[in-house]
């Protein structure tokens, strides 16, 4: 019964599935396959699982769905731990599976530990993954704080799966931005008026204070030394964030090193290039560009989308050929996309290797009161903020409730509560519970029992979360695939309302209740504990051993 495998015994069951279709799909002559979807039935008295595989696959093979779907059942019913299977409605399939089946996926768990679920990817690929690079004129805002999270915790779920995951924050230490905050600096130390379009926020005057600028000093130099105080301190709000980035390239080093006027050279001798009165111009609506782009101007000087270029040619050399780059930038970016897949195409890639993923915004809001956010003005919460009012977990959980291209509004008093309203909370809260099941079972004596010996039947309660459990590793390869960190937030949580009915529902220990029964449902908050703990960092969250006891339903937290 037990199993060494790192991906369950559902993607075992998906899998043979998936096959049952693909071979009723070639003997139909279908120019496609249907991917099978596996759900639970509403009801669970319908079984344990549900696909509508008959009602995909009838079209392609020009046959009656429900006649499809006996097919289907037919050779469903011979698979490994399926009991029965039923044919419903017009087409639909549901399985319901064995104890044995149920156990074997608690042994896969315990088996894999932080293992389970890992190189779920069929085609692993070195991955370059850009995020945050968060303007550094500035403090690391509150805002930037949603693609440090998500971008963590994608590099973190992409490595899992079976990438190989760099991870980048471009500074931009360069251009008209930089020279702009050196001379507000200066403005801020002699008490100078701030320069139209400068930076006006009390952090400058502190940030002038803190370099000891004198009247005399230039205000370029003392730009880059403003942006390298300011990446500092974004080091240490995003380590505060538990986040470290493999790399923090400079945009300054592109221009220094010639990369800028070889990018610019190189998509002009491929022939994408203009003159338009002395200016080069790239011809990005070849690829679907709104309008062509300058990447050098009249008076010779490169434009900001000609660094994009070297940085992207930079970035193409490193991680070779299969490589594959994600970019994450903010919502006032949709632009860029276009222009970036053209400048690939340019360089002579392909249009889908440079992906851009874009992030709505994040709003915070407290006493119903929403929080004003601008760099510029000096009028913002600023990430390091955020974490003393809430924390680290709860910024980094709260952060990836929706998905990226949704907008966010955090709400801070109930980021901050303590209670079972506080999802964060909740979901660790019964990490600890499941925590403490295990050190009161070692207590009484009663946690080497023979779990093999149970012979009372599942119950529905512990059968639910073990099915949670095994959906932990196509949760993580959807979540690769299609750049969705937050399927594994939810994930949690699910698991984590599962795990607290099995506590509620199913005694682990006490009077009456057989050793061997202990033993089993041990083994089976031990799994749903590791799992557990394995989503929460995959989020970046931690996933604490004890919490402030309290009072809860259905008694306090204990076995």
């Amino acid at each position: 019964m037990a199993s060494t495998t790192q991906n369950s015994a559902l993607r075992g069951l998906h899998e043979a599935l998936q096959a049952i279709v693909d071979e009723l799909a070639r003997a139909g002559d279908a120019a496609g396959t249907p991917r099978v979807e596996l759900e639970r039935p509403r009801d669970e008295a319908h079984g344990d699982f549900a696909t509508n595989a008959a009602l995909m696959l009838a079209p392609v093979v020009r046959r009656n769905p429900r006649e499809v779907a006996q097919e289907i059942a037919e050779r469903a019913g011979a698979l490994p731990g399926v009991t029965s299977v039923d044919v419903a409605g017009p087409g639909f399939i549901n399985l319901t599976m064995g104890d044995d089946w149920f156990l074997e996926t608690v042994e896969a768990a315990l088996d894999a530990g932080d293992r389970f679920g890992a190189d779920v990817v069929a085609n692993a690929a070195p991955i370059l993954l850009e995020f945050v690079s968060a303007n550094p004129t500035g403090p690391l805002v509150a805002a930037s704080a949603r693609h440090a999270a998500y971008g963590d915790a994608l590099a973190r779920i992409l490595r899992h799966a079976g990438h190989d995951v760099t991870t980048e924050f471009y500074v931009n230490d360069a251009g008209r931005q930089v020279d702009l905050f050196g001379a507000s600096i200066l403005a801020r130390a002699t008490g100078s008026d701030v320069p139209e379009d400068g930076y006006q926020g009390d952090y400058v005057t502190e940030l002038a204070a803190e370099l000891g600028v004198a009247a005399g000093d230039d205000p370029v130099e003392l730009g880059q030394r403003g942006v390298a105080a300011m990446i500092a301190g974004m080091r240490t709000s995003l380590e505060q964030l538990g986040i470290r980035f493999d790399t923090f390239f400079s945009e300054k080093s592109l221009h220094e090193s010639g990369a800028v006027d070889r990018g610019i050279e190189h998509v002009a001798a491929a022939g994408y290039t203009d003159d338009e009165d002395g200016a080069v111009i790239l011809r990005t609506t070849t690829w679907g560009d709104d309008r062509d782009r300058a990447i050098r101007r009249a008076n010779g000087v490169p434009t900001y989308f000609a660094a994009d270029i070297a940085y992207l040619e930079d970035k193409f050399s490193r991680v070779g050929a299969g490589g594959h780059l994600i970019y994450v930038l903010g919502a006032d970016h949709h632009g860029y996309i276009a222009r970036l897949k053209g400048a690939s195409q340019a360089l002579g890639h392909e249009v889908d290797t440079p992906e851009i993923v874009i992030m709505q915004m994040v709003t915070l809001s407290e006493s119903g009161e929403q929080k004003k956010m601008s760099k510029r003005r000096g009028d913002f919460v600023t990430a390091a903020e955020l974490v003393d009012r809430i924390g680290a977990d709860a910024t980094r959980f709260w952060m990836l409730e929706r998905s990226h291209d949704q907008q966010l509004e955090i709400d801070l008093d109930a980021a901050s509560a303590q209670g079972d309203e506080n999802p964060v909370y909740y979901v660790q809260m019964m990490h600890a519970r499941l925590c403490s099941i295990r050190r009161n079972v070692e207590a009484a004596g009663l946690a080497d029992g023979d779990a093999s010996a149970a012979n009372e039947p599942l119950h529905a309660s512990e059968k639910r979360v073990i099915k949670r459990l095994s959906e932990l590793p196509i949760v993580v390869a959807d979540a690769a695939e299609r750049r969705v960190p937050h399927r594994v937030h939810h994930y949690a949580r699910e698991l984590a309302t599962d795990v607290s009915k099995f506590y509620r529902d199913c005694r682990v220990m006490g009077d009456g209740i057989d050793p061997a029964i202990t033993a089993r449902r041990l083994r089976t908050a031990d799994a749903a504990r590791s799992v557990l703990a394995l989503a929460l960092s995959l989020v970046g969250v931690s996933a604490p051993e004890a919490m402030e006891r309290r009072e809860v339903e259905g008694g306090e937290a204990d076995a």
